[in-house]
Formats: structure tokens, C-alpha cells, sequence
């Protein structure tokens, strides 16, 4: 029988609460903590509101309790996670760092879910590292990449304090994805926060050279469009929005995102693809948990 693992979310703000919304429908993992710094939150008032324990110590405040959860997502941020994930090693929790903090493996669910099941920290990259590096690595599978430059438009109304204080941290961290999980030889990031009204959803636009040997159309278009749909059963407001364009051995490919709406507005595809990315990942340790709970039954 399979169990539900218990979990944590490091995080009241917008990415913990939609993260929550998304865990109390999943069938494999139970939210049983909310750890922020504000007990009058909006987020912890929800969480408690949903039945959740709330600690409003930080993660300090997670020591001193007797059923502590088996994993934890951390949604706050690259300085703040150093810190969480000292304490999370020391209490024996799996982490899963949704900041570009990068102190674990580069992680992306459709693309190398399976390579870091035995890692006790593994990073999220950035929504627009999940938005594009499974493409660039979907491409790479065809025809080498030498170079892969991508750049991520938001909303500036889905960008919280949490993302504008990450910004630089965000394009090292997409920059070295493009090249560690997608493959490329030299890799870089562009993030535009958007302030149109009424808000854009989230669209990103990659740009791929590859050896011209290796150029085969056919196979590019074939790899890419099904690598969206491995992205659309974790995230179903991801699309591409044409086919792979050709010029030469340039590849330019046209991404956009709709959040779900679980807590965030749709047009926050941006954050609402860290949520659900992280959830999907967060699916296969549980299930790994639950295989040497059973003996591997």
C-alpha cells in the first residue's frame, strides 16, 4: 500500500502557498508544515487554515518537533536556503531547494529525474531554467549544441521581493543549467520583468546553434514537440507556440507558460512552473521511499 510522505514548505510567500495548494490534492506527499518568519502572513494563516502546522521561527523552530517531516521545499531564497539546508542535513530531511541557491544537482524533472534520487539537497534551477533547459537538452539529443541563449519575459506583477533579490543569481544559475542539464556547450540567461497591464503570461524565447552535420530537421521538431508534451503532464499551461524556426543552423523556439491558478494568477507561469516542477520531482523520491519502505515491492 502506498503511504503518503510527509513534507514541509520553507516559505509563506507566493511560491509557498501555491506549492501548498498543489500538495493537499497530490496523492503521494502530505503537507504537514508551513515554516515562515511571520505568523500573520497571509500564507501561514492559510496554511493553518488547511490544516497545516505552522512555525514562525524558521526552520530553527523544526527541531524541537517530535513527527518532523521526511522532505522539505525551500521557497525562500539563494541566501537564506545555505542555511535551511544545514539544518535540513542535520536533521536527516530530503530538500528541495526551489531558490537559485544551486547547492545541490541541477534538477529537472523530464529531463534527469532519475540521476540525483540518492542526492539529499537538489535544485530547481529558475522557472525559466525549467521553462527552456529540457528543450535545449530535448535539441542536444539530435544535434550537438554549441551555444543556447535564452531569455525569460514575466510579468513584473508575478515578480515578488523573493525574485527581484535573486535576479542576478537567476542568470548564473539558468546560464550554467543551459549547459549542465541542457547540454550546451556555452550557455546564457536574459530575464525581463514585463510591466504591461493587464499582465503577460510568461514567455521565453531560446535560441539554439548546433553543428551543421548534425542539423536534421525533422528530428528536432519531432524531439522538441514531444518533450513539451513530458513538460504538459507536469505542467499544463506550458507550450510551445510554433514549430521550431530554422535559419541555417540556428534554432529559435517560442515557450509560453499559464499558471494552473491554484493560488497565483494564470499569467504567473513563471512561478506556477517551479511549483509544479518541484512537486513532480518531490513524486519520484516519495515513490523511492516508499519502494525501500516495502523492500522494493
Amino acid at each position: 500500500m502506498t503511504k503518503k510522505i510527509d513534507v514541509g514548505i520553507i516559505g509563506s510567500g507566493n511560491i509557498g502557498s501555491d506549492l501548498m495548494m498543489k500538495l493537499l490534492r497530490n496523492d503521494l506527499l502530505n503537507p504537514t508544515y508551513m515554516i515562515g518568519i511571520d505568523a500573520e502572513s497571509r500564507g501561514m494563516k492559510m496554511a493553518a487554515e488547511n490544516g497545516l502546522t505552522t512555525i514562525s521561527t524558521g526552520i530553527d523552530g523544526l527541531k524541537d518537533v517530535e513527527n518532523k517531516p521526511k522532505m522539505l521545499f525551500d521557497a525562500t531564497s539563494a541566501k537564506a536556503h545555505e542555511y535551511n539546508n544545514q539544518v535540513a542535513q542535520e536533521l536527516g530531511i530530503q530538500m528541495f531547494d526551489l531558490t537559485p541557491a544551486a547547492i545541490g544537482p541541477f534538477t529537472s524533472p523530464t529531463v534527469n529525474i532519475n540521476d540525483h534520487l540518492d542526492k539529499t539537497n537538489v535544485n530547481l534551477i529558475t522557472c525559466g531554467g525549467q521553462a527552456t533547459t529540457p528543450l535545449v537538452a530535448a535539441i542536444n539529443d539530435v544535434a550537438s549544441v554549441k551555444y543556447a541563449e535564452i531569455v525569460a519575459t514575466i510579468s513584473s506583477a508575478s515578480a515578488g521581493p523573493g525574485t527581484r533579490a535573486n535576479i542576478d543569481e537567476f542568470t548564473e544559475t539558468t546560464s550554467k543549467a543551459l549547459e549542465e542539464v541542457g547540454g550546451a556547450d556555452k550557455g546564457k540567461a536574459i530575464i525581463i520583468l514585463n510591466p504591461a497591464e493587464p499582465p503577460i503570461l510568461m514567455r521565453d524565447t531560446i535560441y539554439a546553434i548546433v553543428e551543421e552535420d548534425q542539423l536534421d530537421e525533422e528530428k528536432i521538431v519531432k524531439a522538441t514537440r514531444g518533450r513539451e508534451k513530458e513538460i504538459q503532464a507536469i505542467v499544463p499551461g506550458y507550450r510551445l507556440r510554433t514549430d521550431p524556426i530554422f535559419d541555417d543552423n540556428q534554432i529559435t523556439l517560442f515557450v509560453e507558460v499559464e499558471g494552473a491558478g491554484d493560488y497565483l494568477p494564470v499569467y504567473s507561469g513563471n512561478l506556477d512552473i517551479m511549483t509544479a516542477s518541484a512537486v513532480g520531482l518531490a513524486e519520484a523520491f516519495a515513490k523511492k521511499m516508499n519502494q525501500e519502505a516495502t523492500g522494493g515491492a
